[in-house]
């Protein structure tokens, strides 16, 4: 056989190859996605002028109606770049395939300016994720929700944010005007890994968060002292809060081991339920995923599916 001929062959060989592997990895994704159900980019509201978007998994076949969670990506609402809803693309897939509905949501983010200047400033982060909880709610019967089960995880700014849907309430002010106003929303469960909580205390303990508190809420502490204290969870906690698992790292540079420490005297001296596991040696990107035996799977188990 002519050295042409060998290397047609050979060129012919590894198409063959590579086509089989394509195929049989295709076929491996297809049997990995059939238990679950996924949806992209699912339009869940309008937060001024900017489309609110989610990605929801839910199992194939499902009994009855499922308990739900919403995964709130970090990156400090917006101040680091690369962070968004596909954070957690894999966390709602594993969710799927332990009985849940599960959403990882998008929200307006405070690095779009104009002529400088941040345009998406608290309370509007907040209003976006009440708004997704209330989108669930109004489409509980076409997948499957208990709208009496819902529960919320997020990760930095993440954790802020539900910590701050778990523990405000309509009186507060902040439900924000996008769509399905006439649904409630109200959270049974929150876990929040390494999330602020004390934003006054943030700043003055931590340098470095200093940008993306100042963009967020339009100045220092001395500059927007009640800006500050509307924006903490600390201030929302009341005895009849939902239960709430607090994760924090004593490696955390970023948001350090006080913030979840703060919050959970505070709700210890009313009596709300929570739990505050310190993670021996953990930084903050190392508390960013959920999958595994992260505690956080046992608590919206023993909350949402207890019930």
């Amino acid at each position: 056989m002519g050295k042409t001929k060998k290397v047609i062959w050979f060129v012919l060989l590894m198409l063959i190859i590579l086509v089989a592997s394509f195929y049989v990895s295709h076929q491996m994704g297809m049997a990995e996605d059939t238990d679950v159900i996924i949806e992209k980019d699912i339009v869940y509201g309008k937060g001024g002028d900017v489309d609110l978007t989610l990605d929801l998994a839910r199992p194939r076949k499902a009994r009855g109606r499922l308990p739900t969670l919403i995964f709130i990506h970090g990156g400090a609402w917006g101040w680091w770049p690369g962070f968004s809803k596909s954070q957690y693309n894999k966390e709602i897939k594993e969710a799927a395939t332990r009985g849940y509905v599960a959403v990882t949501i998008s929200h307006r983010l405070t690095n779009v300016r104009e002529n400088g200047k941040v345009i998406y400033t608290f309370p509007a982060q907040v209003q976006d994720v009440k708004c997704a909880v209330r989108w669930l709610r109004a489409n509980a019967k076409k997948y499957k929700i208990d709208p009496n089960r819902i529960g919320v995880v997020g990760w930095d700014s993440g954790g802020h944010l539900a910590l701050m849907l778990g523990l405000t309430d309509p009186s507060h002010g902040l439900e924000g005007e996008c769509g399905n106003i006439e649904y409630s929303s109200h959270v049974h469960a929150v876990v929040s890994s390494a999330g602020f909580t004390d934003l006054k205390a943030l700043y003055n303990e931590t340098s470095n968060s200093h940008p993306y508190v100042l963009d967020f809420l339009e100045g220092t502490p001395a500059e927007m002292p009640e800006r500050y204290i509307a924006s903490s969870p600390l201030t929302y906690v009341s005895e009849d809060d939902p239960p709430v698992l607090l994760i924090q790292g004593d490696n955390d540079v970023f948001v350090p081991l006080s913030q979840g420490e703060l919050l959970g005297k505070r709700m210890n001296e009313v009596g709300a339920s929570h739990v505050l596991i310190t993670m021996k040696g953990a930084r903050h990107d190392g508390l960013a995923f959920f999958f595994g035996n992260s505690p956080a799977w046992d608590f919206f188990d023993e909350h949402l599916k207890g019930k």
